[in-house]
């Protein structure tokens, strides 16, 4: 069966892969967007094509965007007349990516490991703003996952009860440092906590069950992360996406200067397709810390370095920066940790 895919971006090309390799009945014919500008002429080698420009209004469309553009999407195509559509939510898409990383013998998934008998303490904040789009449906998260607002003290309205605000904090830099100034507080103001520690975001969230909590110690797990999302040529095509090419040399640069091992095997890394995005991980509070303690004077040696410090820039480029330093900082040390993988939601 003929199929096409709706999108171009991370998000399209990893379930075409998955799709490839795990449904090999079925025949991509190309991926389809609303406007050719931000997006390749060619992804993976099929075209991408205008969907005002594709004929056959009957081939089934998956359409492969994030849940929040779903009804705008089905809007459009249920106009223009394509009605033979499935949008993919992110339970089935990473579903999908979990199945196509254990077919290719990559990135561990969590459930792998058999369930144990001893349940860690677990503190793993999800990250809010005051301007955050309201939720359309109510969800209920465990009480182990804990709101903190980010970027407080640039507000008088509060959304939370805690608040990066308070204490050692960066809360005044959220404009580029988006959740990582939630992350700073955390790890600056919660020293005195022995367990597992992380962060989510108000919408994004770690699939984490009570089975997989009982996984964690007795497999002696020392890092959770979303399954990688892919890029194409290579991670390079996010920094072309989000970071200008200053902001990436200074990242470099401070790379350099601080850890030269890591500034060795940049390239290695970054020549690949598979990178950690959204800043979302929990690990053991000791490499919680260890973590933190390696990113934010890279961090921090960047805001210096920046042409605008001195001005409120406002554009997360920090925030971007981070989730290139998270890939960095985690596949470098994925023979040191015990990394696993689990789903990466996302709702509405």
């Amino acid at each position: 069966m003929k199929y096409a895919i709706f999108g171009a971006k991370s998000t399209a090309l990893g379930l075409f892969k998955a799709l490839e390799i795990l449904y090999t009945e079925h025949n991509m014919t190309a991926f389809l967007v609303s406007k050719m500008e931000g997006n390749p002429s060619l992804l993976s080698g099929y075209p991408v094509v205008l969907l005002d420009e594709f004929e056959d209004k009957t081939i089934p469309i998956v359409v492969a965007v994030p849940v929040n553009l779903h009804k705008e999407i089905s809007i459009m195509l249920e106009e223009k007349g394509f009605t033979n559509y499935v949008c993919m939510d992110s339970y089935k898409e990473q579903e999908l990516m979990k199945a196509y990383y254990s077919k290719i013998n990559m990135f561990p998934s969590l459930d792998n490991f058999p369930v144990g008998s001893i349940a860690p303490k677990m503190q793993v904040y999800s990250v809010r703003f005051y301007g955050d789009k309201k939720l359309e449906n109510n969800y209920v998260f465990p009480e182990w996952v804990i709101p903190i607002q980010a970027g407080a003290t640039l507000t008088n309205v509060r959304i939370s009860h805690i608040s990066d605000d308070v204490g050692d904090n960066i809360s005044d830099r959220n404009g580029n440092y988006c959740e990582l100034t939630a992350l700073y507080w955390a790890w600056k103001n919660q020293s005195s906590y022995e367990g597992y520690c992380g962060l989510f975001h108000y919408r994004r969230y770690l699939r984490i069950s009570d089975e997989d909590i009982l996984r964690l110690q007795n497999n002696k797990v020392d890092v959770i992360l979303p399954y990688p999302m892919m890029c194409e040529p290579n991670i390079l095509e996010h920094h072309n996406r989000y970071i200008s090419d200053y902001d990436w040399e200074m990242m470099l640069e401070v790379v350099r200067e601080l850890c030269p091992e890591y500034y060795v095997v940049f390239d290695e890394i970054f020549e690949k397709k598979y990178m950690y995005n959204y800043n979302m991980f929990i690990a053991r509070k000791e490499i919680f810390d260890e973590y933190c303690n390696w990113l934010f004077p890279i961090l921090d040696g960047i805001h210096q370095k920046s042409q605008a410090k001195d001005i409120a820039r406002n554009d997360r480029y920090i925030g971007y920066l981070g989730e290139n330093l998270l890939t960095l900082y985690f596949m470098y040390n994925k023979n040191k940790y015990n990394i696993c993988h689990t789903e990466r939601i996302m709702i509405v």
